[in-house]
């Protein structure tokens, strides 16, 4: 960040609408740099006032469900309204050698990217959990200062923790293919308990018979889950049903405004921002200092476990 470029000024722009004060706000958030991580602490707290009065929306399946391609056609479908602005967290999957991805998302979603009223920003992974950068909550709260009032996450699909893009969104909206073991599929209960949403994409030519099947499938695994989650068909590449992907969500926060769901999960998701906060702050501390007793644990003077107890105390 530039040195000109103080809190008072990142918020300014943010209210501004400045696509390129959010860029790099965000860059900001996502550095592990120990000054930058002081500077976007106080950034976060100054930006909490004008947050929170979006949508979160979080979209996650295997590799190849085209997440990407369902969640630009679903983008665009949002910014038929005039007032609508939405920013897309596309996550991409980080090489565990040397840290780095390719960010691909802005070249799938060029439509989308092109639009005066959404912003793609795609970021590496960096070992978070469940496919999210470990920053997702406060680049969220960035966009939301922004003026965006849909925001959109995408997960690498990787199957490792859903849990996490679930504890930072409102709706968890899951996709699948027809033909891809959806008996076995359907009854895996960790990310079936979590889901609001199905929906099965690719049903168009000689797949919609077999996204029929799977559909009914799906209702039936849930059924036996004692689980009432809406399971529909679609084609983002044709945009068949996709209006009917909207209007279930549409549905879905509606219901979740009267009966209170919406408050009680905003209330969910700040605990748990906390509790990841923590974690966060526990694992920069211990890979500051942990150096000499690294090189210990190598040599094997001493015992991991207890390289691990002294470094915590």
């Amino acid at each position: 960040m530039k040195p000109w470029l103080d809190n008072s000024r990142i918020v300014q722009g943010l209210l501004a609408h400045d696509r390129s004060v959010l860029a790099r706000a965000i860059t900001l958030v996502e550095s592990t740099r120990e000054q930058d991580r002081r500077q976007a602490e106080d950034l976060i707290e100054l930006c909490l006032p004008h947050a929170g009065s979006s949508i979160r929306i979080g979209i996650s399946g295997v590799p190849g469900v085209g997440k990407s391609t369902f969640i630009e056609a679903l983008g665009q479908r949002f910014l038929q309204h005039p007032d609508a602005a939405v920013a897309v967290l596309a996550v991409d999957p980080s090489s565990p050698l040397t840290g780095g991805s390719i960010l691909g998302d802005k070249t799938r979603m060029a439509a989308l990217s092109a639009h005066p009223r959404a912003f793609i920003r795609p970021s590496p992974s960096s070992g978070g959990l469940g496919g999210v950068q470990r920053r997702t909550r406060e680049t969220i709260v960035l966009c939301e200062t922004a003026g965006f009032d849909t925001i959109l996450v995408e997960t690498v699909g990787v199957g490792q923790s859903e849990v996490a893009v679930a504890s930072m969104t409102d709706c968890f909206l899951l996709l699948l293919l027809a033909n891809a073991g959806d008996e076995l599929q359907g009854i895996k209960r960790g990310i079936m308990e979590l889901c609001d949403l199905i929906a099965i994409n690719k049903a168009d030519g000689d797949n919609a018979q077999a996204a029929e099947v799977a559909r009914k499938q799906y209702e039936s695994a849930l059924h036996y889950l004692g689980r009432s989650v809406p399971v529909l068909t679609c084609s983002a590449l044709t945009g068949h049903n996709l209006v009917g992907v909207e209007g279930q969500l549409a549905e879905f926060f509606e219901n979740a405004r009267k009966t209170g769901v919406f408050d009680r999960k905003r209330q969910q998701q700040s605990v748990q921002w906390m509790d990841e906060a923590v974690r966060l702050l526990i694992e920069q501390k211990a890979a500051d200092h942990a150096g000499d007793l690294r090189q210990q644990v190598e040599q094997g003077h001493i015992s991991p476990l207890k390289a691990a107890r002294l470094l915590v105390s």
